[in-house]
């Protein structure tokens, strides 16, 4: 720190909240930036299993501050269930946005009737209706807290946005949305996020200006950045990095690290390439070990190997400083480890690998960076190399020294490919199950 922001550097579910949780034990503030509730933050703490869709994940330690900027879309249903939940995070505790926009109920069915109707071509969503929010977004006829808890202002665009909206749903064959009934419920969620709406980017830019431990808690993973992931296999928003800039008002030079959290192994979400996904019983050990299920929709996760080529992209478009490597206690077990160092395109002639830091030159069907375009992506074939395995339990250890030869090799492995070092590896669920590389990045 003092400013930090926390990316996932894959497809999501790389365990985000468990080091936010842990990170912001030494914080001032922690700000959500990015996202609405189609992400999902699990912690585990002091034996209890939590799970946040919308709030800060960083705010389970009592004398943290929690920020949600314009950059969050904020479903005021799951939001007033969070709060109900966690009755220790009060307006002085909380603030949100004025900028922040509004997903509503027809959106959600917009999106579900949307996806139906892609057939084939579909895209994998949540059905949480984030989407078609940030198509109303860019299209200006989005509605933002501050109207949202006026009552004036937001029934007379409500009434005009639910004309449309049913006309849309009718259009679809969805029935539409009953007017009074629609407006008597949002009116009780006005009234019950009322009191956290506040200047919350000026909250931020206060705290970074005095020097405050800052963490920017960011949702989702690099490779399902709206114009930076696998397009259309995405989510709606800036996922990256620079996301934290333009969901906040900060600076891009406001920005000290920028912490990317890995996965040991990969996994993903909805339809789209994966180039290291296994279909064989490897990926049914993985996710039952892992426990690779969605945390928002219960959705089984596809699972493959660790994937180098991704992690490099990730490094470049966030500009990680350091990485922290989590689920390392999954692979326990393993005699050897696959790990993807490259790309060679499909049907094209075998090319063997070589470390990357030992002068690697691809031949010229040998991809060495991610492409940015989904048909070429889906012609790769991973080159790996295999590095050893570990067959212990994994879970009980708390520093570096206390790991078996092959994982600090892995770590190694892993850091010299990226160029960047491993800040922190995770070996459990529990806050505790964590070993803290680099101290200094909690700072204070």
């Amino acid at each position: 720190m003092p400013t930090l922001v926390v990316v996932g550097a894959q497809w999501g579910d790389e365990a985000k909240g468990k080091v936010v949780d842990l990170l912001c034990e030494r914080a001032h503030l922690v700000v959500r930036f990015t996202g609405g509730h189609n992400a999902g933050h699990t912690v585990l703490a002091g034996g209890r299993l939590l799970k946040f869709h919308l709030l800060p994940a960083g705010m389970l330690w009592p004398d943290i501050q929690g920020v949600m900027t314009s950059g969050v879309m904020i479903c005021p249903k799951t939001l007033a269930n969070e709060l109900d939940g966690f009755p220790d995070i009060t307006p002085d505790r909380l603030v949100i946005s004025k900028a922040a926009q509004i997903v509503f109920s027809y959106h959600a069915l917009l999106d579900g009737a949307e996806e139906e109707a892609r057939g084939a071509q579909k895209l994998g969503t949540t059905k949480r209706g984030i989407g078609p929010s940030y198509v109303d977004k860019v299209a200006r006829c989005g509605m933002r807290m501050a109207e949202f808890i006026n009552p004036e202002r937001r029934e007379t665009k409500l009434r005009w946005l639910l004309e449309a909206k049913n006309e849309h749903l009718a259009r679809l064959g969805q029935t539409p949305l009953d007017t009074t009934a629609f407006l008597a419920e949002y009116a009780g969620y006005a009234d019950r996020l009322r009191p956290f709406v506040g200047e919350a980017e000026r909250i931020v830019t206060d705290a970074v200006a005095a020097g405050k431990n800052v963490v920017f808690e960011g949702a989702h993973g690099t490779l399902l950045d709206i114009d930076l992931g696998t397009y259309p296999y995405v989510t709606s928003s800036h996922c990256t990095a620079g996301g934290a800039t333009n969901g906040t008002g900060i600076g891009p030079t406001a920005i000290n690290n920028a912490l990317g959290v890995v996965k040991a192994y990969t996994t993903r979400v909805g339809e789209g390439p994966f180039p290291t996904e296994l279909c064989s019983d490897d990926a049914e050990r993985l996710r039952q070990a892992g426990k690779e299920f969605g945390t928002t929709t219960g959705r089984p996760r596809r699972c493959g190997w660790l994937d180098l080529v991704g992690l490099r992209y990730a490094v470049e478009v966030n500009g990680l400083t350091s990485i922290a490597v989590t689920r390392l206690d999954v692979l326990s077990g393993y005699d050897k480890l696959p790990v993807c160092v490259a790309y060679r395109k499909r049907n094209a002639g075998f090319q063997p690998a070589q470390p990357r830091n030992a002068g690697f030159q691809p031949a010229s069907d040998v991809i060495d960076r991610f492409p940015n375009d989904i048909a070429e992506l889906a012609e790769c074939e991973p080159i790996y190399e295999t590095v050893p395995g570990w067959t212990e339990d994994i879970s009980g250890c708390r520093t570096e020294a206390d790991l078996p030869d092959a994982v600090r090799f892995y770590l190694k492995f892993i850091s010299d490919h990226l160029g960047i070092p491993v800040s922190l590896a995770s070996v459990g669920a529990e806050r505790e199950a964590t070993i803290l590389i680099r101290p200094d990045l909690l700072g204070r």
